[in-house]
This record gives structure tokens, C-alpha cells and sequence, in this order.
């Protein structure tokens, strides 16, 4: 199967059950939080993510490959874990980069808001009371 279709798979049913197998093992990710290397560590982050972020809803809008490069624009939202449980939106877009083999080598996601945006949406949530 073709790496897109695989990917697209992945988001629609993220965080669960993602295709490990399409990563190399020094896999390097970066978003506005976190900046690491290694696909053990990509895989704790996303359990952490299927473990904190309740409700999650990845929505892919589009995801195209230009040679060795795969760009996907998305929007991920859940509830945070906070008591009032405030519904947090981010959009973005990820480069991902492939190696010889066809691997992705590196995951970097971009975020059309600040991570000041996502501190509001926790503390000023409409769905707060």
C-alpha cells in the first residue's frame, strides 16, 4: 500500500492502531511542545495523547507527496482532562520527510495558533460551568 493511503488511514482512526512500521527508528518529531528523536519515544507520545485527550477527533482536509517530502494540512481537537473539560481545537499542517527506503525520517508539525491560543481554550472555555 501506497504511504499516503496508509497515512491517511492513521489519521482517520489517530491515535489508535497507527502503522509504527512506516516510521525509522530515528524518526525526529517536532511541534510546538515537544522536539525529540527516536520512534520509542514517538510511540509514548502518542499513547500519552490516546491517554490525556479524551473525545480526540483528527480531521485530515489534505495530504499530498512531492518526491520525498508528504504535506498534510489537519485539524485535531478534544476534550482536555481539566474538570470542566473544555473542548481544545488546534489546525496545522505536518512535513513529513522519507527517507531511501521510504521511511519517514522526520515529523514536523506546524501550528496555525500559538500555544498561548491553547492556554485560553483550556482557561477560557465557553464550555467552563
Amino acid at each position: 500500500m501506497d504511504i499516503v493511503e496508509i497515512l491517511k488511514a492513521d489519521y482517520q482512526r489517530f491515535p489508535v492502531n497507527q502503522t509504527y512500521s512506516i516510521y525509522a527508528p530515528e524518526v525526529y518529531f517536532q511541534d510546538a511542545v515537544f522536539k525529540f528523536r527516536g520512534l520509542e519515544l514517538y510511540k509514548w507520545m502518542i499513547k500519552f495523547i490516546q491517554t490525556f485527550f479524551l473525545n480526540l477527533k483528527m480531521d485530515l482536509h489534505n495530504i499530498e507527496q512531492q518526491e520525498d517530502t508528504i504535506k498534510s494540512d489537519w485539524t485535531l481537537s478534544w476534550n482536555s482532562p481539566l474538570p470542566w473539560k473544555p473542548r481544545i481545537s488546534i489546525s496545522g499542517w505536518s512535513e513529513l520527510r522519507l527517507n531511501s527506503e521510504g521511511l519517514i525520517i522526520s515529523h514536523i508539525d506546524y501550528w496555525h495558533s500559538s500555544r498561548l491560543n491553547l492556554l485560553k481554550q483550556h482557561l477560557f472555555s465557553a464550555n467552563k460551568g
